[in-house]
């Protein structure tokens, strides 16, 4: 914490045991943080660098990605959905000189941003445009993380295309990276701008309605609110809160199956305490930034609890997308400034929770919940404190959840603070229903990404096969590549 960065070059003579070498092009390729003896808080740098002489270097790994070749007059596929599984697929597609069609059932940012302002200010929701349907998908909402735990050469693709239209550079090098909302509008705007100049479209307003499908079940078209579009191979990218679509394949005979989520609430602390106990030190917050958390305990019932999506110096606010409902998720601005920290505070769903074999029957208990949370808060998202949750059967978050999950909640909640100090003060403020952390359905696809209706391709986090913003892009690219070596 007492070094700057200008003394890198210092510390690479004194690694490498020469003072003599010319070090130069120094750039930084992954920044973390060790805080294993608090508050001796460190940065730890990984650099790349040249010099003016040959040194032994161990085998260098390969993070270049490139599509595969596209060979003879293949088609593109259309996509479904301008989240970053379908960006991406888009992307992909264009900078291999084909032309892909994207339809979106939201609205172009700017559009979207004043529905969403709109329905916080107002509770008027447009079902068409909001937190969770329109440009960018749900994480133009979101503290816009790119942290993942998958592998996989194609991250490195994606962080550069961020980078490439208006995040920080940092994002290349930093340990957990994230762009903020405030930062994800522009650049998502600036990918679409870059898929339409390589001859992609993009056309807003126009929600898949159903299947054109001959009588070998294979795609030859798609039906839309704006018309008809043929197309013998499409890609899902509809997002984890597309019901009537789900509705709608499931209608078409398109195999899918049940699958596990989980249910819970938002809660919030001040961002100091949490720096506090995190670095020892209030203060570093200003040289490392807020400091986040990432907090799991397994009950007695055997169930998990875990908090996910943390937003430091970020806000809570209503994700809902359908009427009469209250759904909540946490969001940050770039600067991460605010005062409070959120966090999704969550229980594991199973699927015998749902209490039906019916694929989309995980759709129907989270419909549930979301409708008492509704009713609970008079038509707006019910907030409580812990220590009212905590004795008070009555409570309106409380009634807001499936017993296990309170249960769960109230059990978890000391061992959680074992970890971090202050964690279950009777002052946190939780909110509810967070219910829409991952699908409640998967959609199945072969190795090929490939459905049971050919030319139909299941993909990101609405299919089940992805979880946030980075793997949700991968899953994209590599579906698209699947996509046209098929055809």
């Amino acid at each position: 914490m007492n070094q700057s960065k200008d003394t890198i070059e210092e510390e690479i003579l004194k690694r490498l045991d020469r003072s003599d070498l010319k070090i130069h092009d120094i750039k930084i390729v992954k920044e973390s943080i060790d805080a294993r003896r608090r508050p001796d808080i460190k940065l730890v740098y990984s650099v790349d660098f040249s010099c003016d002489e040959e040194l032994p270097l161990n085998e260098v790994k390969n993070t270049h990605y490139e599509f595969p070749k596209v060979k003879g007059k293949t088609k593109s596929p259309v996509i479904a959905g301008f989240g970053p599984c379908g960006i991406f697929a888009a992307l992909a597609l264009a900078e291999a000189g084909l032309t892909p069609i994207v339809i979106e059932r939201g609205a172009p940012i700017e559009e979207r941003v004043a529905d969403v302002e709109e329905f916080w200010n107002s509770g008027i929701l447009n079902p068409e445009s909001n937190v969770q349907f329109g440009e960018g998908g749900a994480g133009t909402f979101s503290d816009g993380k790119l942290t993942t735990g998958i592998k996989d050469i194609r991250i490195r693709k994606v962080l550069q295309e961020f980078v490439e239209a208006g995040a920080d550079e940092a994002i290349l090098y930093k340990q957990k990276p994230h762009i903020g909302t405030d930062c994800l509008r522009n650049v998502v705007r600036n990918l679409r701008k870059k898929i339409e100049s390589l001859g992609g479209q993009v056309r807003f307003h126009m929600k898949l309605e159903s299947l054109d499908i001959d009588e070998n079940r294979q795609l030859r078209g798609i039906n839309t609110s704006g018309g008809y579009v043929e197309a013998d191979s499409l890609i899902l990218a509809v997002g984890h809160s597309a019901r009537d679509t789900f509705e709608m394949l499931y209608d078409s005979l398109l195999p899918m199956e049940q699958k596990p989520f989980s249910i819970g609430v938002r809660i919030e602390h001040r961002q100091e305490m949490i720096d506090k106990v995190q670095y020892g030190n209030p203060e570093f917050a200003k040289v490392l930034g807020p400091s986040d958390y990432k907090l799991n305990y397994k009950c007695k019932n055997g169930r998990g609890v875990y908090t996910f999506c943390m937003c430091p110096g970020g806000q809570v606010i209503d994700a809902s997308s359908e009427k009469n409902t209250a759904v909540t998720n946490g969001m940050s601005l770039s600067r991460r400034d605010s005062q409070y920290a959120n966090s999704g505070l969550l229980v594991d769903v199973r699927c015998e929770d749902f209490q039906s074999e019916h694929p989309l029957a995980g759709v129907e208990f989270q419909r549930k919940y979301e409708r008492l949370a509704f009713e609970q808060g008079g038509g707006r998202i019910p907030k409580t404190s812990y220590g009212n949750f905590k004795i008070k059967k009555d409570d309106a978050v409380r009634k807001s959840l499936p017993d296990f999950a309170s249960e769960s909640i109230i059990e978890a909640m000391p061992y959680l603070a074992r970890k971090l100090r202050g964690f279950d003060g009777d002052e946190a403020m939780l909110s509810a229903v967070e219910s829409r952390s991952s699908s409640p359905v998967r959609i199945r696809r072969d190795e090929n990404h490939e459905s049971a209706i050919k030319g139909v391709y299941p993909a990101g986090e609405g299919a089940g096969y992805a979880g946030g913003i980075m793997s949700a892009a991968v899953d994209g690219i590599k579906t698209a590549e699947k996509a046209v070596i098929i055809l």
